[in-house]
């Protein structure tokens, strides 16, 4: 093997011996720090130009068309399955005890505050949040932000600022269609499998269904879809290396923004039960 490729592959005793370990531990440790300090100063500054205004109306539109209504094919057939196969556990589990009458409450509930809103952030801010790093880091690596700075404009009012405000106004209106849709999955399991009365399934759903359990979980997708927003464009704009950069930063914004989306949920879920 030639020096050079000697000089590209570590030492195999470097990789397993416990200062190796320790060495790469604290350089994930600092790495994960500065990306953390680097999305908090990318929230500050999108929160003051976004208060500064005005927020270019036809960019904004732009980001609720592809945010939003280009999301519904995928938001509606995953909670409708996901409100289906609910159903039917639901009543195999509670048949014994007969609790099929049971199932437009377990169902309702489990949509509304935490299956609904959760499974359909995961899912849209995968899609939305690997779209906006590819656009953003591609624009980064063809050298089209250094331009928008060479013209005096300010590419976190231009890019960062109408696609962090409309993935935190699209998420909660995506997760009420969730739920909708997954409930009226469970209604087809209820009516058709189970031959409960569709009314009487839907009764439940109301008369289960309150204003907490609905301010829950709508209230945790605002802070769900303002973190995808910024990690997506957080790792766009730091993207280096060309289209394979491009890719990596792309991975990065899948992986993140479903850790950061459950980390969330387990600690909005608490402060939302301590609120309502």
């Amino acid at each position: 093997m030639s020096s050079a490729t000697t000089d590209l592959v570590p030492p195999q005793s470097d990789i397993l011996t416990p200062t190796g370990f320790v060495r790469r531990a604290r350089q994930r440790i600092h790495d994960s720090l500065l990306d953390v300090g680097g999305i908090t100063d990318l929230a500050w500054h999108t929160i003051r130009e976004t208060i500064r205004g005005p927020i270019e109306r036809q960019l904004l539109i732009a980001q609720f068309d592809q945010i939003g209504v280009r999301s519904l094919s995928i938001v509606g057939i995953t909670s409708l399955f996901i409100g289906m196969v609910l159903a039917l556990q639901t009543a195999y589990s509670l048949e014994q005890f007969g609790g099929k009458l049971f199932i437009g409450k377990v169902v309702s509930l489990s949509l509304v505050r935490e299956l609904g809103p959760v499974l359909m952030s995961l899912m849209v801010g995968g899609r939305v949040g690997a779209g906006m790093t590819a656009e953003i880091g591609t624009m980064k690596v063809t050298e089209q932000i250094d331009a928008l700075r060479a013209l005096a404009t300010n590419p976190v009012r231009k890019l960062v600022v109408p696609r962090v405000l409309a993935t935190t106004l699209m998420f909660p209106l995506l997760t009420i269609v969730s739920c909708a849709v997954g409930i009226f999955g469970g209604l087809l399991i209820a009516v058709g499998n189970l031959h409960l009365d569709a009314n009487f399934y839907l009764r439940s759903v109301i008369t289960t269904v309150k204003y907490n359990d609905l301010a829950s979980g709508i209230g945790k997708t605002f802070f769900f879809g303002f973190a995808v927003g910024l990690i997506g464009c957080y790792n766009g704009l730091r993207t280096t290396g060309g289209a394979d950069g491009v890719g990596r930063s792309t991975t990065v914004t899948v992986v993140a923004s479903a850790i950061t989306v459950l980390i969330l949920d387990f600690f909005l879920t608490k402060l939302f039960l301590l609120a309502f």
